[in-house]
């Protein structure tokens, strides 16, 4: 990953890298990452370019502080609700819900389109995004370990992924479909977690041991 040059930190320094990557994520947003070019940051954020390579070293180094700002927009305030959920029915309420607004937010849409899309063509920003998605699978991990003490590690992981999957799905079904409608799907989920679900599949569990 392209690192940021060691520069003495200072007040107005982290002022000037936070206005030339803001400037960066707007551009993203506007015109994706073909717009993402030194000049038009520098101008973006009214200053030289030389200071991009001041700052980050050149334009890859900004553009991995561009992509790490990006999702922590994109991620960082959904995952935020989803954890202050008192338990999982509440957290389907909020998937539904922030599901249904960030399909409808076309600046998230296309930072979170761009985001993807330089992940896959370019190693610095995949790497970016991939730290991304780990941090908030732990997060989520940790979390449905307080929700449920008896989980083991492997099944608290596993289900981090799969909600993590399940919002990320979701998105991308309701920006290609804006009318579908994704209550049904809230409503599988949630008849997976009952208290009769949970015990048929115990109970399946324990038939697969015994055989």
């Amino acid at each position: 990953m392209a690192k940021l040059v060691d520069r003495p930190s200072s007040a107005r320094g982290d002022r000037r890298r936070e206005q030339l990557v803001d400037a960066g994520v707007a551009l993203l947003c506007e015109g994706g990452w073909p717009a993402v070019t030194t000049r038009a940051v520098a101008e973006r954020a009214m200053t030289k370019p030389g200071l991009i390579h001041y700052h980050f070293g050149g334009l890859p180094g900004l553009r991995t502080a561009i992509a790490r700002r990006a999702g922590e927009l994109i991620i960082g305030p959904l995952l935020d609700e989803l954890l202050a959920a008192e338990d999982d029915r509440q957290a389907l309420t909020v998937v539904q819900r922030l599901t249904s607004e960030t399909a409808g937010d076309e600046r998230m849409i296309r930072m979170g389109v761009e985001l993807i899309a330089g992940a896959m063509r370019d190693p610095a920003l995949g790497e970016v995004l991939r730290d991304e998605l780990r941090r908030a699978r732990e997060r989520l991990g940790r979390r449905l370990g307080e929700l449920h003490p008896d989980w083991s590690t492997g099944r608290r992981s596993g289900a981090a992924t799969l909600v993590a999957a399940l919002i990320d799905g979701l998105m991308l079904h309701r920006m290609l479909d804006p009318g579908l409608d994704t209550g049904e799907a809230m409503a599988a989920v949630e008849d997976l977690l009952s208290p009769q679900s949970e015990t048929v599949r115990k109970e399946q569990h324990g038939h697969r041991g015994e055989a």
